[in-house]
């Protein structure tokens, strides 16, 4: 009974420490705040970025148009993917972005690192739509952009959307890091409150929850979204 005592003051103590004391849960508040605006704004980034090159390389292949730009994505593609987005950061902070506010450093950081797999993915869900339904878009007199307008992106967009769902849980866990630049995220909160109370457990604990309950909230609203565009699809 003396160990569980302890156990629970143990707990108590140590959640009070870390989220009641000098009202420190304000400072979670603010972290979530920075880290939902800068996940949000990357997505954004991303999902654009990602769509504009995943057309260009899908027509370059299809249509044997705009090759010289689909190169350039490819080395886009092969720069953003083959390097860490931790150095990516750093470099858009000290050196492109210098003078930037650190927010928008890292929505803008996030976003072009999101959107070379987003226009992966988009991609393989654009060349997984049958040449057939293209065919027949074009013998009923539509032409390239609307048969790509109406046909082939929807079907690519609902196709792609699991392992975008993925790509999107991996980007708002990826924020995690952007206190390195100074932006008092979830991590950096639980940074600080160690350096005031030189004990990491509760801290780190706070913000593993606080992650993994956003990550389960977007997961859910996904599914949701999954089912009613397969309803639509019914319909």
């Amino acid at each position: 009974m003396d160990f569980l005592k302890n156990a629970w003051e143990w707990i108590v103590d140590g959640v009070s420490t870390t989220l009641l004391k000098a009202d420190r849960w304000k400072w979670y508040v603010e972290g979530i705040e920075k880290t939902l605006l800068i996940s949000l704004g990357a997505i954004a980034l991303g999902c654009v970025i990602g769509i504009i090159v995943a057309l260009i390389k899908y027509m370059a292949k299809k249509y044997g148009r705009g090759k010289a730009v689909a190169r350039v994505c490819d080395v886009y593609l092969t720069v953003i993917r083959g390097t860490p987005v931790y150095l990516q950061m750093l470099i858009m902070s000290l050196i492109v972005l210098a003078s930037a506010n650190e927010e928008l450093v890292g929505i803008i950081t996030f976003g072009i690192n999101s959107g070379a797999y987003v226009a992966e993915i988009i991609r393989a869900g654009l060349e997984s739509v049958d040449d057939g339904q293209l065919e027949a878009g074009g013998s009923l007199g539509m032409g390239r952009f609307l048969v790509m307008k109406e046909i082939v992106l929807p079907q690519a967009v609902r196709r792609s959307l699991p392992p975008l769902c993925n790509e999107f849980i991996a980007l708002i866990k990826e924020t995690s890091i952007i206190g390195a630049i100074g932006v008092k995220d979830i991590t950096k909160v639980a940074d600080q409150i160690i350096a005031r109370n030189a004990e990491p457990f509760f801290p780190y604990m706070v913000s593993a929850a606080i992650y993994l309950a956003m990550v389960i909230a977007l997961t859910k609203l996904l599914r949701i979204l999954e089912r009613r565009m397969a309803k639509s699809d019914r319909n």
